[in-house]
């Protein structure tokens, strides 16, 4: 029993290694791209994570991708359940979740 404050400080190694690993780790591309709006970044990581020069394609990809997520229509839960196509499946799936908590099998 006294060995637990040694078991609960054991979660500072692994943090420390993380620390200092963290600014050598490059960001994401997709992030440089969209987020910061840094092609040049993002086409350095893009030539690191993928080890070739040309990436302009890669970069087009993640552009369109980008257009299309934007010209999706969002809908809210209570949409989704006037929807007769779909409210089967949600009822189906909440309530199977719900069983799932009050059962305890997520705690196993």
């Amino acid at each position: 029993e006294s060995r637990w404050p040694f078991l609960f400080g054991a979660i500072i190694v692994p943090s420390l290694i993380q620390v200092v690993i963290l600014p050598f780790l490059p960001e994401s591309p997709r992030y440089l791209l969209l987020e910061k709006h840094n092609r040049s970044k993002a086409e350095k990581a893009f030539q690191r994570f993928l080890g070739k020069d040309d990436v302009s394609q890669e970069i087009e990809e993640v552009l369109a991708e980008s257009r299309a997520q934007r010209n999706t229509k969002l809908v809210s839960v209570v949409q989704l359940l006037r929807t007769r196509a779909v409210r089967w499946q949600i009822l189906t799936v909440g309530v199977t979740m719900g069983c799932y908590q009050l059962c305890g099998l997520n705690a196993v």
